[in-house]
């Protein structure tokens, strides 16, 4: 007879899936607003990229540090979101003190360092309610990360009339809304594994690890595409309409195309549950790098096929993610998944860090954004072949 915490379990997914989805909307709430960060500071192409790559930095020094203490392992993931979450949501307000532009950059490596004791102790947490239908599970969570992040493109592109701090105010009440969820709403799963010690032995055990090591590498694959995608592909549908000469609003189809991977993440969570992480990751990894090289062939029109080719890439570009982790948690020794995750996490945005930086590059060498994206194909490419090794291991066909 199921327990009456794995009654609750859909609850908890609702509560927490919420809590993720307003303390995201930090990661790219400069992003949004780079057209007027650029007017109200004068920041160069090297700065503009940092507004995102900041985070990106923050994340990635807050994950590693994470996962040689184990800390996801040794503190309880609800208190460590919630203090997190706070952190986070204080972080993102420097910004409307408007310090200088490297105060700001400073601000959003605060915050990126705050949002890695969010996220992947949100995905530990999950995996502590469900054993069946964990990939719908984290698919869920994934889907929040991708709605938060989205949102603040929704609030820049409604324009009633806000000006730019307004998108800093909603999305660090945002977070404070967030860290009293975590703490006050949520407790660990009837699945939580035994309190770990800090043990940095841990981190070589999971390097030795084959199959966890072969989900690690596709998840590499997946986030030299993403976050590169996510974070420059405003700026190449302004690009894309001034090539058309149309009349459309860019902010609105960036929504629309970060959006539709909150959807997408869960449906393939159902389907992954259904034929396993391997294929599931494999065959979205295999459309959105044709996406990547697609989209520049339409980028100067007609305009319907580039919103059509755009809305796939952004529905299968992040549908994927969640499994990754599954896999790591369903492969990985009990006592370091919080460990797994938060190296998978780390190493993985570190990637991003480069990816983001070299886009806008790379569009000033072609003298034009047409090309850029294409180059984001190599990622699901060696994705790809990854999860297909993996695919031979038993239980990434659970």
């Amino acid at each position: 007879m199921a327990t009456h915490q794995e009654k609750n379990k859909w609850i908890v997914m609702g509560i927490t899936a919420l809590g993720v989805i307003l303390t995201l909307t930090t990661w790219f709430s400069a992003t949004a607003i780079i057209p007027d960060l650029q007017d109200a500071f004068n920041l160069n192409a090297s700065e503009l990229a940092w507004l995102t790559n900041g985070v990106q930095a923050g994340f990635v020094v807050g994950a590693l540090s994470a996962s040689i203490l184990s800390l996801a392992d040794v503190v309880r993931p609800q208190r460590l979101m919630a203090c997190s979450a706070l952190c986070a949501g204080l972080a993102n307000a420097i910004i409307l003190l408007e310090p200088g532009t490297t105060w700001i950059i400073v601000s959003r490596f605060l915050t990126g360092i705050a949002l890695s004791g969010v996220y992947p102790p949100a995905m530990k947490f999950i995996a502590s309610w469900f054993i069946r239908g964990r990939g719908l599970a984290m698919g869920t969570m994934v889907g929040a990360l991708t709605l938060g992040s989205a949102l603040p493109h929704f609030i820049r592109a409604v324009e009633f009339g806000f000006d730019w701090q307004s998108v800093i105010v909603v999305s660090t009440l945002g977070c404070i809304v967030g860290s009293v969820i975590f703490i006050a709403l949520l407790q660990e799963g009837p699945h939580k594994p035994a309190p770990a010690k800090v043990n940095p032995r841990q981190l070589g055990r999971m390097l030795r690890d084959r199959p966890v090591m072969l989900a690690n590498i596709g998840y590499f694959g997946h986030m030299w595409e993403l976050y590169a995608m996510w974070a420059w592909f405003l700026s190449y549908a302004i690009a894309a309409k001034q090539s058309m000469v149309s009349d459309w609003n860019a902010s609105v189809l960036t929504f629309c195309v970060v959006a539709l991977g909150a959807p997408s993440c869960v449906i393939a969570g159902v389907v992954a549950d259904k034929i396993g992480r391997s294929l599931t990751t494999a065959g979205c990894m295999i459309i959105s790098g044709s996406c990547a090289i697609l989209i520049g062939v339409f980028f100067d029109g007609p305009a319907w096929l580039f919103f059509v080719v755009a809305i796939i890439w952004g529905f299968t570009v992040v549908a994927d993610s969640a499994q990754f982790s599954a896999s790591v948690s369903e492969n990985a020794d009990t006592s370091f998944i919080g460990t797994a995750l938060a190296f998978q996490m780390g190493v993985g945005f570190a990637i991003t860090i480069f990816v983001v930086w070299l886009m806008p590059h790379l569009a000033n060498i072609f003298g034009s954004w047409r090309w850029t994206f294409s180059i984001l194909a190599l990622g699901p490419f060696v994705g790809t072949w990854s999860m297909l090794k993996l695919y031979r291991y038993e239980k990434s066909r659970m």
